[in-house]
């Protein structure tokens, strides 16, 4: 079909070459990443078409995101549906998930038909696709009770499969799953990964996913990423082929290798990951402990938090936030003589290195493994770091003796769902607080991974949550809604 601008089609995007010269043109431009295995991609993708017969003017794209890996990588996609925004050739917005009634907002801001700063349902839009948007809705709300969700790791797996895939990414300490096999890749992608490996001079296994269509749709949720190659070290996913040749370019992936233990062939045995012994200068020796000491919580990183220059960086400054304590970091790349001091000085010869209460704990595997046990939280606690946000949520959350937090306010709700809860707490004639998410995104984020519960709204009761707004009309239909905001 023509391109989006063309009386409102949308366009399948074959290359990266062609999306950057679709950006030049300067017109707003909404591209879609999605996948043919996952539901919610479907779903959306109705949507899309729709919106693009409203907007004309703007150019609709479409990518499939295992069949474009370099796109998908560029934009950091790990789940679909995604969407990106574009302006003037710039990144202006990206939606993650199936959110119809976002996309449409975003589409209208992004073209300019409503402003930034305001927020608009479709009907009052005046939208064609406002009928297919509340369509939409209403079916993602019927699939695992969750309406605002792609796909979520490991979602529609069972345990076999699980299993299944567990081992076959255990089977060996480095193991690769590409399209056909290394004497013969069947993608471009596979070949180059092929050869970085060799390059490093390691043993890896393999597995073409095109032999086993099981395998390659349940990898994808389980490792909550939508593309091959994906290589995993030790069990743990490292990336695709475009994480994994910038590693190799920048030596992080020798450092990653030598670090788990991954035998170097012809490597002499007991030689890998040994330094030998260097003095400290008093004068260094001063300052890395001091830069240690600078914070309850210091973490030596290859770029910074909000611009992270490692995936192992990624994943600690991640575990970090999720955990919600506040902590200094130290961009490593930026002085060579703390670079390597701090390797001598702490006798651990990679990065990123995290420091609580001048201690070291360890690198990016061990923080991982210490955050799932519930051992990370335990020393944080003894080590009287508080965890200030979740704190300040509880307090948040027991302001009311019910508490609903929302999109918008009663009077002005910014969603159906959040519309829906409102007036059935109304019509029980229930008293009840309120909080706007989406006036404060901490809030928002942070509330998610408290309640364990992804979507909004959500509905507290003494400080205890209830449930969304599938849980609450149910109460409500049944009759149960007011005894039990009333226990």
């Amino acid at each position: 079909m023509g391109g989006g601008g063309a009386g409102g089609s949308v366009k399948d995007v074959k290359s990266k070459a062609e999306l950057d010269e679709l950006r030049q043109s300067g017109a707003p431009l909404i591209l879609h990443l999605w996948a043919s295995w996952c539901e919610a991609s479907k779903q959306m993708d109705k949507v899309f078409s729709h919106l693009s017969i409203d907007f004309p003017n703007a150019h609709f794209l479409r990518v499939e995101a295992e069949e474009q890996p370099e796109i998908s990588e560029e934009y950091s996609v790990s789940a679909v549906p995604f969407f990106v925004f574009f302006k003037d050739g710039k990144i202006f917005d990206k939606l993650e998930g199936a959110d119809p009634s976002s996309l449409a907002n975003k589409v209208a801001k992004v073209t300019g038909f409503i402003n930034p700063g305001e927020a608009a349902a479709p009907a009052s839009l005046g939208m064609a696709a406002g009928p297919t948007i509340l369509e939409t809705v209403q079916d993602l709300a019927k699939v695992n009770g969750s309406s605002q969700t792609g796909n979520q790791v490991q979602t529609g797996l069972d345990d076999k499969l699980k299993k299944r895939l567990q081992q076959l990414i255990d089977s060996h300490p480095v193991m690769l799953f590409m399209k056909g096999i290394p004497e013969e890749p069947k993608c471009d992608f596979s070949r180059k990964v092929v050869d970085v490996l060799k390059d490093e001079k390691i043993k890896f296994g393999t597995f073409d996913i095109l032999s086993d269509n099981e395998v390659r749709e349940g990898l994808k949720k389980f490792s909550n990423w939508p593309t091959f190659p994906q290589v995993y070290c030790k069990g743990e996913l490292l990336g695709g082929c475009d994480i994994i040749i910038s590693m190799h370019e920048s030596g992080e992936l020798k450092e990653v290798f030598r670090d788990h233990g991954v035998d170097i062939v012809g490597s002499g045995a007991g030689t890998v990951g040994t330094a030998e012994p260097t003095r400290l200068s008093t004068n260094l020796n001063s300052r890395l402990q001091s830069l240690i000491n600078s914070s309850p919580v210091v973490l030596f990183m290859k770029g910074k938090p909000d611009e992270p220059k490692c995936g192992f960086s990624h994943k600690v400054v991640e575990i970090l936030k999720q955990e919600k304590v506040d902590f200094r970091s130290f961009d490593i790349l930026t002085d060579d003589e703390v670079r390597q001091g701090l390797k001598v000085y702490s006798n651990w010869s990679s990065y990123p290195q995290l420091y609580i209460k001048g201690e070291l704990i360890g690198g990016s595997d061990i923080a991982l493994e210490m955050q799932k046990s519930g051992e990370l939280q335990k020393i944080l606690t003894e080590k009287g770091i508080t965890r200030k946000e979740m704190l300040d949520l509880r307090s948040l959350i027991s302001s009311s003796p019910v508490m609903l937090f929302m999109k918008g306010t009663p009077d002005a709700p910014r969603c159906g769902f959040s519309s829906k809860v409102v007036n059935a707490l109304k019509e029980e004639g229930v008293s009840f607080g309120s909080f706007d998410i989406l006036t404060n995104d901490e809030v928002r984020q942070g509330l998610k991974v408290f309640s364990n519960w992804p979507t909004f709204p959500q509905l507290y009761y003494k400080g205890e949550l209830i449930g969304g707004c599938d849980i609450i009309l149910e109460l409500r239909n049944n009759g149960e809604l007011k005894a039990t905001l009333s226990e």
